[in-house]
């Protein structure tokens, strides 16, 4: 069963309390569900800091490993990293913690050396692994750790172009669907979600870019007039990036429900497909599912570095969804 943020917090803190915290646990959950807020107010809790995010604010005896190379994998050199910091004695005698967010990405090697330090781990020290994906994590690492299980704090409603979304992937399992033409397809589709997203977002602003015309027309100079334009211009662009933010975390959580279906694991971010994601998941080998996996996440990459959307785009869905 899954804990709320505030509950798991309840959970660990009564074990802190009577002595009986572990060395090492698991944080999983869906996006959205506290994952590194819980890890933040355990840091604190046993570190005596203060920090309302220690993954910005990096306070003393907090240790962190995430993603990083070009490859958004967690290397080696990371995890030497954190054991050499852990090896460290602290001056107030609170306890030493290490977080790995994303977890699942851990390179191979970086794993097996990680796995040592749960083996032995140093004194005085707490592990805390962070997954959307736990399911990835090799099994030497999953029996070392008392997992936490979160769900979702606030489900948002998924828009239309969401549900739109998981309506075309499902298209991909069609017995017919073979070759590029699958990927031309929902990349289309993608393409003109995108643009729906961005003409209704348009729209919305110019209207109250409109009414404030006509409010302040006759009280204010034209200066600040331009200086509203340009505000709503910005703002426009920052809610499109957002809702596409939501548009490619629905690639994810689809791809996250093949794995799941086939690594046999029952649980699915998205009920609606969950046929669809059992045929393929069915279909493609574990590293198959990898491979398109780590594709979209270089996709996302590109697309937090303003590549060029369209190609971006297109050059990702040939590599994922041709079978």
């Amino acid at each position: 069963m899954a804990f709320t943020r505030t509950g798991a917090l309840e959970y660990l803190s009564r074990a802190y309390e009577h002595g009986r915290l572990a060395h090492a646990y698991l944080i999983s959950g869906p996006p959205g569900s506290g994952k590194r807020g819980l890890a933040s107010d355990l840091s604190n809790l046993v570190t005596g800091a203060m920090a309302p995010d220690v993954f910005a604010s990096h306070p003393p005896g907090v240790y962190l490993a995430e993603p990083e190379s070009k490859s958004r994998r967690i290397v080696i050199d990371q995890v030497r990293g954190l054991e050499h910091a852990l090896q460290m004695r602290t001056t107030n005698g609170h306890r030493k913690v290490a977080i790995v967010a994303e977890a699942d990405r851990l390179q191979p090697q970086a794993a097996n050396a990680f796995l040592k330090t749960l083996e032995e781990p140093p004194n005085d020290s707490l592990l805390l692994l962070l997954s959307s994906m736990p399911e990835v994590l090799p099994d030497t690492i999953l029996s070392r750790c008392i997992a936490v299980p979160l769900a979702a704090e606030e489900k948002a409603e998924p828009s239309a172009e969401e549900e739109e979304l998981v309506e075309l992937l499902g298209t991909v399992v069609a017995p017919a669907s073979r070759g590029v033409q699958p990927a031309y397809r929902v990349a289309r589709g993608f393409h003109r979600l995108l643009a729906q997203i961005r003409e209704a977002i348009q729209e919305e602003n110019a209207a109250a870019l409109k009414r404030d015309e006509l409010r302040y027309k006759n009280t204010t100079d034209g200066t600040w007039l331009d200086e509203r334009e340009d505000y709503f211009k910005a703002l426009t662009e920052s809610q499109y990036v957002r809702q596409r933010s939501r548009l490619v975390e629905t690639l994810f959580l689809w791809w996250s429900d093949v794995l799941r279906a086939s690594t046999g694991v029952a649980r699915r971010e998205l009920p609606s497909a969950s046929e669809q994601t059992r045929i393929l998941g069915q279909k493609l080998s574990t590293a198959e599912i990898f491979r398109r996996i780590r594709r979209l996440e270089e996709m996302r990459d590109h697309l937090g570095r303003n590549i060029q959307e369209a190609l971006a785009i297109e050059v990702a869905f040939l590599s994922v969804f041709t079978y």
